[in-house]
Formats: C-alpha cells, structure tokens, sequence
C-alpha cells in the first residue's frame, strides 16, 4: 500500500510501524518468521520417514575445514531462540508455540 493513498507523505515522518497499525498490514518479516517457524516444527514433528527431519539431524563428515566463518545455517536462528535441542522442543506443540512470539520478535530485530 502506497503512502500517498493513505494521504501520507514522506515529509510526515511517519514510520512504517505506525502505518501498518493504522491499515492493519502485517509487517512481511513477522509473518516470514512466523511461518519459518511453524514449518520448522511440522518438519520435525514428521513420523512419517520421509527424510526432511532425517536432513535436519544429519552431521556433516568430518575433515578439513575451510578458513573463516562458517556459513549460516538455516536453523542457526532457531537454536539462538530454542536452543540446540530445538527438535525435542519441537515436539511438544505447547513449548514450540509458546516460543514462537520470542522467535519473531528476535527474528525481526536482527532482520
């Protein structure tokens, strides 16, 4: 939604938190990490064989390291707020749901 549809021009200084309160817009970045989450607890929840949890659990083979940090990992954000055990903690519905607003609110911050 543009700002001059909602006679609201950049010279107001208005942030975009204080727009999409008024238009009731979600912010895309909370809802990304909204759904990053909840896909990422259904995938380990799986019982079903299929290998995307098998994918998440799987260590690399050990040998020589390149120099330099290494790469962000897709799940890397989620263990900063679930911890390393983040699969177990997955599997209670009540847990993996009561840390998803403190996912979204870190994810977004850093974002």
């Amino acid at each position: 939604m543009e700002r001059a549809m909602l006679g609201v021009s950049l010279r107001d200084r208005i942030r975009n938190v204080e727009i999409r309160r008024r238009t009731k817009v979600t912010d895309i970045a909370q809802r990304f990490a909204k759904l990053k989450w909840q896909w990422a607890g259904h995938i380990v929840r799986r019982k079903d064989g299929r290998w995307g949890p098998k994918v998440l659990e799987w260590q690399p083979r050990t040998g020589k390291r390149s120099v330099g940090r290494p790469p962000t990992r897709w799940t890397d954000d989620i263990k900063r707020v679930a911890g390393s055990r983040w699969i177990q903690a997955a599997q209670s519905r009540g847990t993996w749901n009561s840390l998803q607003k403190t996912y979204v609110q870190q994810w977004t911050s850093i974002g």
